[in-house]
């Protein structure tokens, strides 16, 4: 659809959305696991790291600066069977066990799904059972239990099999839009009543393969830092459209509504993907009923890539009607470059702040969340503040 057929479709309304709340959140990043470590470290602006993944055989990283996530795989999942998941899988289900903790006994296991977003998957994984098919004696001489961790899948259905969880089960790609278009996805599934509730995010990992294309490329700002992480939420349909609606596992509100999911595409060029993003954010704010001076704080996810920071930056401005008010978060320059996660890790920073204890936020009313592609591809997702309207 060009940007001209969707300028001319009628603007939505808040009465056609159901929002989503979302009642939990799992998160692992350089700041730590957790969404306090994460306010802490967006307070700080730094974020100190954990040690990086081993690399393994020859694998060794390029030159560039590196946040790997600061968790304890051991201490989250187990010790049992932890060596043969990749990194991608321990990052992904640690968040969704951390999500899902609080709600696991208010809901049966046969209502939850998963809903991951991802770039590939494990890039080391799939790096790494590659090369074996060219250096072991003949291609079948690979290791066969590599293989499970070299499918996208793999963290969403490893996490489904841990905890029983026998509803919908996704993973959707799609680069640094990877995470929106898994909430979108877990947004239209939920309103559809196709599941009760779903663990929904993204996850990225840290590995010398991905860090060398990276590299290559030469898509970073110089100076970003590269980084991994996953944050999941447990978001369910609310049964109504004001931000009072109780979240079962927590007794009281959620954490915070999603009230709309947009994405696009625009071929043409920066200035073509610029005004598509505008009208994307434009419309995400339509359908939530929310207006530019509403929008208190701002979570931009192209600030760490090369020519596309500024593109995200003017298209700000237009959507937001040139406003300078908004409180903008900095989570690239925090946790660093995170990719298929990055959104996902966007939204967990907004939430993050709406509940650290050292700021009065109650003032604000909503929050956005944007991403650019180097495709074309664009995406916004607005929130609302828990105590918007109480």
């Amino acid at each position: 659809m060009s940007i001209v057929d969707d300028q001319r479709r009628p603007a939505a309304t808040a009465r056609t959305v159901v929002p989503l709340a979302l009642e939990t959140a799992g998160v692992v990043s350089a700041a730590g696991p957790g969404l306090q470590p994460l306010a802490d470290a967006l307070r700080r602006g730094t974020a100190v790291g954990g040690a990086p993944p081993t690399a393994q055989e020859a694998e060794e990283y390029p030159p560039l600066t590196l946040r790997p996530a600061d968790f304890d795989a051991a201490g989250l999942l187990g010790p049992k069977g932890l060596g043969r998941l990749t990194r991608a899988e321990q990052l992904g289900m640690a968040a969704c066990t951390m999500a899902l903790g609080p709600v696991i006994d208010s809901s049966a296991p046969s209502g939850t799904g998963v809903v991951l977003g991802s770039a590939v998957g494990s890039t080391g994984g799939v790096g790494r059972f590659t090369r074996d098919t060219f250096v072991q004696e003949r291609p079948y001489m690979v290791n066969p239990s590599a293989f499970p961790g070299t499918l996208m899948n793999a963290a969403a259905g490893r996490t489904a099999i841990r905890h029983g969880l026998t509803d919908v089960n996704a993973t959707v790609s799609g680069g640094p839009l990877a995470s929106l278009h898994a909430l979108r996805f877990a947004r239209n599934t939920l309103v559809a009543g196709h599941a009760h509730r779903l663990l929904t995010g993204g996850v990225e990992e840290l590995s010398p393969q991905g860090a060398w294309a990276w590299h290559r490329a030469a898509a970073l700002v110089p100076g970003t830092a590269l980084g991994e992480g996953a944050a999941v939420f447990a978001l369910r349909a609310a049964s109504d459209t004001g931000p009072d609606t109780p979240a079962e596992a927590t007794g009281g509100r959620p954490l915070a509504l999603v009230m709309a999911v947009e994405t696009g595409f625009a071929a043409g060029g920066p200035l073509a993907v610029g005004r598509r993003l505008t009208a994307c954010v434009r419309r995400a704010l339509a359908r939530s009923g929310v207006g530019a001076a509403d929008v208190a704080v701002v979570a931009p996810g192209a600030a760490g890539r090369r020519g596309w920071a500024a593109v995200e930056r003017r298209a700000l401005r237009a959507a937001l009607d040139d406003r300078t008010g908004p409180h903008l978060l900095r989570v690239q320059e925090v946790l660093g470059e995170t990719h298929g996660a990055s959104a996902a890790l966007q939204v967990a920073a907004v939430v993050a702040r709406w509940h650290d204890p050292h700021l009065d936020t109650r003032g604000e009313r909503a929050g956005l969340v944007t991403s650019v592609g180097p495709d074309g591809s664009v995406g916004c997702a607005v929130l609302l503040h828990p105590h918007a309207g109480a």
